[in-house]
């Protein structure tokens, strides 16, 4: 199938009926209002459905054929904690009912319940949730740009609202592309500093004495070059969110110096006598293996527990294949839109290749990929083709192994018949082949010797070539 330009979908709801029609006859005005359905009719039916399917909020009876409402809630609590549990009782009970909200549950209504208080409860769970359609707007925006349907992906999302809301400190973990700064920048969205200032920087790409001065600022003469006094990007994150990115290549010199601030909570310029407070939320990512630089004695241990109170993990693209369709579409929007090109989607086996492909560079790849295949496209269909030669530039190959032994005989026998200028004898020997198999492998491959033979060449009769 062709892609189509992304769009966020409207609140996916699970309701776990107990297989009682009263309940399971709820899902109709559920549906009716926008939301998106799915039943379950007992515990295991709904662990299963939670584990295949992202979800926003669980609908759930308090008494099932495999366990209480509560079990259930007890179990999603465990394994996804932000996803908010309505519980349904049948009948009420004031005890249970006091137990579920004590637990954390969202709500719980006794029976029968009628569809527009129901309505109005999700709404507030969903809201409070951050997720779905029924976002306030001031949440509305605070995943932008961070596309997925994947249930790992959603799973992460509602840490990093909970933790969102907290001032703890955050330290992002993933290979490189696989969106970090985004996931930065979300969290900073979803916090009360959202209206303060987001400075990013790069810790791996900055020499240490100049790294010092951009975070923490420096005086006029504090060395040579300073011929003015410069804030530092600590006072200018002051109320706000400071993103140290690749924070895993910091000297461990400026390591020291970065803790001391973050103990103290104020900054000393470079060449100045005094420090100046500082309030600043804390996020950092690495690419790293930061265990392993602990153990080696490459970043300070008092570092590291006081930036990962809270440690976030982004997977990789091969680790999330199911979002590469839904990706690979927002990612074509936009590139249509950059360069006035009116290509809409791919053809159904540039799509499949798009989703076999091995991705080392993750979403940073995959948009280079989409980009290369818009730009050089002259319809509104990405071929195949196009989305094949972007992979080859970028070093992306595919997961199908047939089809890369192909690749790679082709390509193989291309090369020797341009380095031998089309002899098929010195070609055979250089592939340590008899001139007769030689021929089966062009034949196979759809090539012709002749088409390389240089101007003015011999026939190939076997002549040697050195």
């Amino acid at each position: 199938m062709t892609a189509t330009p992304y769009s966020p979908q409207p609140a996916h709801l699970l309701l776990v009926d107990g297989g009682l029609p009263p309940l399971g006859d709820l899902a109709a005005p559920l549906r009716a209002h926008g939301y998106r359905v799915s039943q379950a009719d007992s515990a295991t039916a709904a662990h299963a459905l939670l584990a295949a399917q992202p979800c926003d909020l669980v609908i759930a009876a308090s008494s099932l054929s495999d366990g209480t409402g509560l079990d259930l809630f007890d179990r999603v609590r465990t394994q996804r904690p932000a996803l908010p549990v309505i519980l349904l009782a049948v009948p009420g009970s004031i005890a249970e009912a006091v137990e579920a909200i004590s637990r954390g549950a969202a709500a719980y209504l006794p029976q029968p319940v009628q569809g527009q208080i129901l309505l109005q409860h999700v709404e507030h769970a969903l809201r409070w949730a951050g997720t779905g359609t029924s976002q306030a707007p001031a949440d509305s925006g605070w995943r932008a740009g961070i596309v997925s349907r994947s249930t790992r992906m959603e799973r992460l999302l509602e840490e990093a609202r909970l933790v969102a809301a907290t001032e703890a400190s955050v330290l992002i973990r993933g290979d490189s592309g696989t969106g970090k700064e985004l996931l930065a920048r979300a969290i900073h969205r979803a916090s009360p500093r959202a209206a303060g200032p987001f400075v990013a920087i790069n810790c791996g790409a900055i020499p240490e004495q100049l790294l010092e001065s951009e975070l923490f600022g420096h005086r006029r003469g504090a060395f040579t070059g300073a011929v003015s006094d410069q804030r530092g990007l600590f006072r200018h994150a002051h109320g706000g969110t400071l993103f140290l990115d690749e924070i895993g290549d910091m000297p461990l010199a400026l390591q020291v110096k970065l803790l001391r601030v973050l103990q103290e909570r104020a900054v000393r310029p470079v060449g100045a006598t005094a420090s100046e407070a500082v309030d600043v939320r804390i996020l950092s990512a690495t690419h790293r293996d930061l265990d392993r630089a602990l153990v080696e004695g490459r970043f300070r241990e008092d570092l590291y527990y006081r930036l990962n109170v809270v440690g976030l993990h982004l997977p990789a693209l091969d680790e999330r294949r199911e979002d590469i369709p839904l990706l690979a579409a927002y990612f074509l929007a936009q590139a249509a839109q950059r360069y006035g090109r009116q290509c809409r989607a791919f053809a159904p086996d540039a799509l499949e290749l798009l989703a076999t492909a091995a991705w080392p560079g993750n979403l940073r790849q995959l948009q280079n990929v989409v980009e290369q295949a818009c730009a050089l496209s002259t319809t509104p269909l990405i071929t195949r083709a196009l989305v094949q030669r972007a992979l080859q530039r970028h070093g992306a190959v595919s997961l199908n192994y047939v089809e890369a032994k192909q690749h790679f005989e082709r390509d193989y026998l291309v090369g020797l018949l341009k380095l031998t200028g089309g002899k098929v004898t010195d070609a055979a020997r250089l592939a340590g082949r008899n001139r007769t198999e030689f021929y089966r492998l062009l034949q196979r491959n759809g090539l012709n010797a002749e088409l390389f033979r240089h101007p003015n060449d011999d026939a190939d009769f076997g002549a040697t070539w050195c």
